[in-house]
């Protein structure tokens, strides 16, 4: 039981990281009908930025503790959303009106280019990080083995639900927001009653890649091990969430998210660890059997 208990935590708390990088993917998806093959290293981008950002402030005796982590989820939120912005620009807002393909060639190749951007300029070497917020909370005792919630898990669980709470708000009750869900009903009318959907589009992949900011930092401060290829494997689970979880869907894609993270940390826990990624593959190839439009998803109608 308390085992069991253990890897719930765990898998609740990975599940709120794959969650803040599906949301990205079905943002985009919402409203330009497009995946965004390199919201994965785009996670991958904000975790080598929250890296840097906390050696420069902990090595430079300038902060530490939970201030420099607020400052660096900060600053890793501003610069990631940089390189979102610049993913639109070049890889989709030149072939939006291009065939279907393109766009995802686009964004293909621009995940790669981010690999190897980083694997050149931080060196192929796994990165690792010394805990900066050490310590926990016993929640039971069964023997000799202790139920901890870690002080880092309840950062993870209360940095996600508010900014997911900030993003909500943001859709559903700001200017933003309704432009966003206009863009999503029909773009083009959208234009038509003067929405200017470049900008909203652009705002969509800025705050896109923010939220894939913030799921890099926990996943460093969590982990304390970071490469140039995190991103993809990472991307593809959260892809996976967003579809389990109904692709366009805000709430299907946190869902989706915390139900890989489960799935992920029971099967190492119960089964083979080496194993843990083909279990989680495997639920993204039933869904698209068994319920092609996720948990929360809605069938797409065709206009005529």
């Amino acid at each position: 039981m308390a085992y069991a208990l253990q890897q719930l935590i765990n898998g609740v708390s990975l599940g709120m990281i794959y969650g803040l990088i599906a949301v990205g993917y079905t943002m985009v998806y919402g409203i330009i009908g497009m995946i965004n093959f390199a919201h994965g290293d785009i996670f991958m981008i904000g975790a080598f930025i929250a890296l840097t950002a906390m050696v420069m402030l902990v090595s430079g005796g300038l902060m530490e503790g939970p201030a420099a982590i607020l400052l660096v989820l900060a600053i890793s939120m501003t610069f990631t959303a940089l390189y979102g912005w610049t993913v639109e620009r070049i890889a989709y807002r030149p072939l939006r009106g291009s065939f279907r393909l393109a766009p995802l060639i686009s964004a293909i190749g621009m995940s790669i280019v981010l690999q190897n951007f980083v694997q050149v300029s931080q060196g192929a070497r796994v990165k690792p990080l010394e805990p900066q917020l050490p310590g926990g909370i016993e929640l039971m005792r069964e023997g000799t083995f202790v139920v901890q919630l870690s002080y880092m898990q309840m950062l993870i669980i209360v940095s996600t639900l508010t900014v997911l709470a900030i993003f909500t708000w943001l859709v559903t009750r700001t200017p933003l927001g309704r432009a966003m869900r206009a863009c999503e009903q029909d773009r083009k009318m959208a234009s038509l009653l003067g929405i200017d959907t470049d900008r909203t589009i652009s705002l969509t992949f800025v705050i896109g890649a923010s939220l894939a900011a913030v799921a890099g930092t926990l996943y460093l401060l969590r982990y304390g091990v970071i490469d140039f290829y995190i991103g993809f494997l990472a991307g593809v689970k959260a892809f996976t969430a967003a579809v389990l979880g109904g692709i366009g869907s805000l709430p299907g894609a946190v869902l989706g998210g915390l139900l890989i993270g489960l799935i992920e940390t029971f099967w190492s826990a119960y089964f083979s660890v080496q194993y843990k990624d083909v279990a989680a593959f495997s639920i993204l190839a039933i869904t698209l059997i068994f319920m092609p439009t996720g948990l929360l998803g809605r069938q797409e109608v065709e206009k005529v």
